[in-house]
């Protein structure tokens, strides 16, 4: 999601550095980071943190830690984390490559991914989030059986998805068409999801785990 670049980013990130990690001080020990220990869930690329805010208010007996590339788009998560005052979300400022040097082996419960770039172009496969190469990142950081969201409005990731986690081993809970044609209560509608919901695109979503 681009956004206007700026200029104070990075200093208005680092001074809020009770939410926010920009510098990866907690990297293998993301615990000591919340309160509370507590099963621990992640979410890669926030987007405007709609997702996971509602998701935190909703489970304070969780964990959410959102993962995110892009400075400008994580003051306004942060911004939506401060306002609710949720003491179990916290913000990580990182690229999704690297998401297994941060994480410890077997620390997270669970992953989201909400409408991740589809990045169509095949010389450009490797850089989609339910790659190979991202799967095996994630199931190094899971928990035994720890699980996979996905969720997207592309037809083509979503096939994309379906045939990448099926080679990879992954046992499926969910495989949904059209989420919004009965949809189920545990959703959350992402800002994404929202717009292209209201072109009368279908939402897809996926539920597996390793």
């Amino acid at each position: 999601m681009r956004m206007r670049n700026k200029p104070w980013a990075m200093d208005f990130l680092s001074s809020n550095d009770d939410i926010v990690d920009v510098e990866s001080r907690y990297a293998g020990r993301i615990d000591e980071f919340f309160e509370t220990k507590q099963p621990l869930h992640i979410e890669v690329g926030t987007g405007m943190g709609t997702f996971i805010t509602e998701l935190a208010r909703r489970n304070p007996h969780i964990n959410y830690a959102g993962i995110e590339l892009d400075k400008n788009v994580m003051i306004r998560v942060l911004e939506k984390v401060r306002k609710l005052e949720l003491a179990n979300v916290r913000l990580v400022l990182l690229d999704a490559n690297a998401i297994k040097e941060y994480f410890s082996e077997g620390e997270v419960d669970r992953i989201y991914l909400n409408f991740s770039d589809p990045w169509p172009k095949k010389r450009h496969e490797k850089r989609r989030l339910t790659f190979s190469s991202f799967l095996d990142q994630y199931r190094q950081i899971v928990t035994p059986g720890g699980e996979l969201h996905f969720k997207t409005d592309n037809r083509a990731l979503f096939e994309y998805s379906l045939v990448s986690l099926n080679r990879f081993g992954m046992d499926f809970h969910e495989v949904i068409l059209d989420l919004h044609a009965a949809e189920p209560e545990d959703n959350i509608r992402t800002e994404y999801e929202e717009k292209f919901s209201a072109k009368g695109n279908l939402i897809y979503r996926i539920k597996a785990s390793f």
